[in-house]
């Protein structure tokens, strides 16, 4: 499992979700049993009742920030900026898509909203400043909410609420961390009432989780970098779940990665800053014990981290389950529950 391509499968277009459903819980859920593989149909909603008193979930609490802006050259030409990365008020890290890429020195104009100025690159970005004003400012102005790819519209107001977790407090994300699309506050309250414990991390997700990975050899994949923080009261709910004798359960990839980011040095401590953690079959994990998330893309990053967790051919089989019982798929679709595929007792 060291190539991309064993990663592939085969997906019909029709199965993937090009909006929400009316209700967030609605959604269906996969349990898969990562050490037998079998599957069993559920809904979000009973969700509750496959979790116990003093588990654990842990949640991301990024916030995705209205990052694509449309405008134009100075000198004409249509331009559209994906700030990947606030990196000041008034300065940021972006895509730019133009006709031909802006030279340093070029101004993109936001209708007459405001002025950035390329002044650098960096690692294929864009350096961006603001003549005048707060980029924040400036993007809830002309912002529009960045819609992963293959969601085929443009966005819309309900995006505005269900293109975020209801949990969401962070701003500086520009992909939503999708397994807490899930979550309303229905479904919160009932976990509330069975004991089940919560936790936060952030991890402000990037562009790049879209990107292709490029190489076939996955040693040599280079993996993008997004900044994350965990803090020292998720450290100790992470010592107390142990304790009990209890399971942490990661709800997305993304507070995966965290989690595992804190956990490198072989016990689980605060951590603030960029992680590049590439996580694959062959990886032990340190602290999760079960994990939510949605449906990922062929020969993504992200399916080859759920793969590790649920076993390779164990996860591929439970995808063509999925395929074949029509789930929904990607940052609009279904989720699945996971348990691993192995059960070792965790240092963390």
């Amino acid at each position: 499992m060291k190539q991309r391509s064993d990663y592939q499968f085969d997906l019909p277009e029709e199965l993937i979700a090009q909006m929400p459903l009316p209700e967030r819980s609605a959604s269906r859920l996969l349990h898969l049993d990562g050490r037998s593989g079998e599957c069993q149909d559920r809904r979000f909603r009973d969700l509750p009742a496959l979790l116990a008193p003093d588990d654990l979930l842990v949640f991301n609490d990024t916030r995705v920030v209205p990052a694509r802006m449309r405008g134009h050259r100075a000198t004409g030409g249509r331009v559209e900026v994906l700030v990947e990365r606030v990196i000041g008020d008034n300065r940021c890290l972006a895509n730019v898509r133009a006709s031909n890429a802006p030279p340093i020195g070029a101004d993109i104009l936001i209708g007459d909203l405001g002025r950035l100025t390329v002044v650098g690159r960096e690692a294929g970005l864009f350096e961006l400043v603001l003549a005048e004003g707060s980029l924040a400012d400036l993007m809830q102005q002309a912002g529009h909410m960045p819609l992963p790819p293959y969601i085929q519209r443009e966005d819309t107001e309900l995006d505005w609420s269900r293109y975020q977790t209801v949990y969401a407090n962070k701003p500086g994300a520009v992909a939503a961390p999708t397994a807490g699309l899930h979550f309303d506050q229905e479904t919160l309250d009932a976990l509330d009432a069975k004991g089940v414990r919560q936790a936060r991390v952030t991890l402000h997700v990037g562009a790049g989780t879209f990107q292709p990975v490029r190489v076939e050899d996955l040693d040599a994949h280079h993996m993008h970098s997004e900044w994350l923080s965990v803090s020292e009261a998720t450290c100790e709910a992470v010592r107390e779940t142990r304790a009990r004798g209890k399971r942490v359960v990661a709800v997305g990839t993304t507070a995966v990665r965290s989690l595992e980011t804190a956990a490198a040095g072989g016990v689980l401590e605060p951590f603030e800053g960029e992680t590049q953690l590439f996580i694959r079959p062959g990886y032990r994990f340190r602290v999760v014990d079960r994990l939510i998330t949605n449906f990922h893309l062929p020969e993504s990053t992200l399916l080859m981290l759920v793969c590790a967790f649920g076993g390779y051919e164990q996860t591929l089989a439970a995808y063509r389950h999925a395929v074949e019982k029509r789930y929904r798929f990607f940052s609009y679709g279904d989720a699945m529950l996971i348990d691993p595929r192995t059960q070792e007792e965790k240092p963390c």
